[in-house]
């Protein structure tokens, strides 16, 4: 009887005397839905949906987080320069104010951390063969520190904060998930966290108001950039 309880000790994702892990339920049948889902994967972002991750999506190689950046690389150098980040929120829907905006802020908080050397540059390009250096604090955790996409944390993200729709965040969803990651005194990583929600919120909310499990992944891989682009060309469809 002892082994037994002992067992059952052993794989609980409940302690009762901590109500935030009755409140924030987590899968306890992520192997059966995605091989090995705890192993962080340089390549491709999957998921129990998607075991192999974006259709059709090239990784050329980079890693993850990689690949997120280099939608904004526009002439393929593996540099980021401040106004390829304007004309790629362009391209994605953002305003001219707007566009400006989040382009001073990413180049500010990310340039310098992925330079080569230890000068910073007046133009405040960002290296994406460097762009793990860039990872911050108070995150979900679906990159590690190299990059690599982790399955199993963007399954917990949405187990764990998913409430009102199975698989969907809604926007106070959202900010609860942002806080329930805060590290404490992380200031810039609080910040950090909900500037890129925020974004993605705006970005790929449906009409209903929800930020899909899908959206969210694919903005991992970057192929989320690709397919907003494409539809507000009327070259592809919605995504569900």
């Amino acid at each position: 009887m002892e082994k037994v309880e002992a067992s059952r000790a052993t794989m609980s994702t409940v302690a009762h005397k901590a109500p935030i892990t009755i409140e924030r339920k987590v899968p306890n049948d992520l192997d059966t839905k995605l091989p090995k889902p705890y192993m962080p994967r340089a390549l491709v972002a999957p998921d129990s949906d998607n075991v192999n991750g974006t259709w059709g999506h090239k990784h050329n190689d980079m890693s993850v987080l990689q690949q997120h950046a280099s939608f904004f690389d526009m002439d393929g150098d593996g540099i980021i320069y401040p106004w390829e980040t304007f004309k790629g929120f362009g391209t994605l829907g953002f305003n001219v104010i707007s566009s400006l905006i989040c382009t001073i802020i990413l180049h500010v908080a990310l340039s310098y951390s992925t330079l080569p050397t230890w000068l910073p540059s007046p133009t405040l390009p960002i290296y994406i063969q460097n762009i793990h250096r860039a990872k911050h604090g108070s995150d979900s955790g679906s990159y590690d520190t190299e990059g690599r996409f982790i399955p199993a944390n963007l399954e917990l993200m949405f187990s764990k904060y998913g409430r009102e729709v199975p698989d969907k965040l809604s926007m106070r969803e959202v900010w609860h998930m942002t806080q329930g990651n805060s590290v404490a005194y992380d200031f810039f990583g609080w910040a950090a966290s909900k500037f890129e929600w925020g974004i993605l919120y705006i970005l790929a909310k449906d009409e209903q108001g929800y930020l899909s499990k899908e959206a969210v992944r694919r903005c991992f891989d970057g192929s989320l950039f690709e397919y907003c682009a494409k539809m507000r060309s009327g070259a592809v469809g919605k995504m569900t």
